[in-house]
C-alpha cells in the first residue's frame, strides 16, 4: 500500500463511489486496454451520467457510441443493466444484471458498496500466484497496478517490485501466454466492419456476420433489410 501511494495510476474511476460509474468502467476495461478506455469513459459519463439516463437512451445509439471499443455486445449488456437498475434499483446479488459474472461483481461491491471481497482479475491472480499470498479487499487498487506495471507476464520488474525481498518466484521469466487470434482477417473483423456499415445505414451481404450479430442483440433483421435495434 506504501509502493501505491506513491506509484498508483491517477484513473478517473478511482475516484467515485457510484456503482454505476464502476459499473461502466469495469465493462469497458473487460478485454480493452486502460488508455483506450479513459476517455471513452469519461465521454460516457457526459452523455449518460446515470443509470437511469442510459435506460432511457435506444439500444441503437448504445451501439454507436460503443464503437472502436471491441466486443459491442458488452454495450448492450450495459444497456441492459442499467435498464434493470433504473426500474429495479441495484440488486442484492449483482450478478443478477445482465452481463455481469462474479469478477465485475466484486469489483463494484468492493468500490461502490465498501464490501469485504477482492476482485481477482489476471493481474491480481498472477501476483498471488507468484508470491504465494493472499490479500484482503483493501489492496485490490494497489495489487491491479503491480501486476499491470510490476508483475508482469513474462518479465516481471522485480528490482522494482515492493514484494520481492520475500517473494518465491523473484527473478524468474516465462512463457509467453498463448496470443489471440490476429483480428486482422477473422471474423471478428467481419462482425465489426458489418456491425459499422449498418450503423451509417448501408445493408452489408455478409449475411453470416449479419447471423451473428443479430444472435447477439447487435442487429434486428427484418425481411432481409439489417438495423440496429430500437
Amino acid at each position: 500500500m506504501a509502493w501505491y501511494g506513491q506509484n498508483g495510476r491517477d484513473l478517473p474511476w478511482r475516484k467515485t463511489r457510484d456503482p454505476y460509474a464502476i459499473l461502466v468502467s469495469e465493462v469497458m476495461l473487460q478485454q480493452t486496454q486502460v488508455d483506450r478506455v479513459v476517455p471513452r469513459y469519461e465521454a460516457w459519463l457526459v452523455r449518460w451520467p446515470t443509470a437511469e439516463a442510459l435506460a432511457a437512451a435506444s439500444t441503437a445509439d448504445v451501439i454507436v457510441a460503443w464503437q472502436g471499443l471491441g466486443y459491442n455486445r458488452r454495450a448492450v449488456n450495459l444497456h441492459r443493466a442499467a435498464c434493470h437498475v433504473a426500474e429495479h434499483g441495484w440488486p442484492e446479488n449483482l450478478t443478477d444484471l445482465p452481463g455481469v459474472g462474479p469478477y465485475t461483481a466484486a469489483a463494484i461491491g468492493n468500490f461502490a458498496f465498501d464490501l469485504d471481497v477482492l476482485p481477482v482479475d489476471v493481474n491480481i491472480a498472477r501476483v498471488q500466484e507468484r508470491t504465494g499470498e493472499q490479500f484482503d479487499a483493501t489492496c485490490a487498487q494497489a495489487l491491479f497496478d503491480l501486476g499491470a506495471t510490476i508483475c508482469l507476464a513474462r518479465v516481471p520488474r522485480c528490482e522494482l517490485c515492493p514484494l520481492a525481498d520475500g517473494c518465491p518466484s523473484r527473478g524468474r521469466r516465462y512463457e509467453p501466454l498463448r496470443k489471440q487470434s490476429p483480428f486482422e482477417g477473422s471474423f471478428r473483423q467481419r462482425r465489426a466492419q458489418v456491425l459499422r456499415a449498418v450503423a451509417a445505414g448501408e445493408q452489408p451481404t455478409d449475411g453470416d456476420a449479419l447471423v451473428s450479430l443479430e444472435r447477439d442483440g447487435l442487429v434486428v433483421l427484418r425481411d432481409g433489410v439489417a438495423s440496429l435495434p430500437a
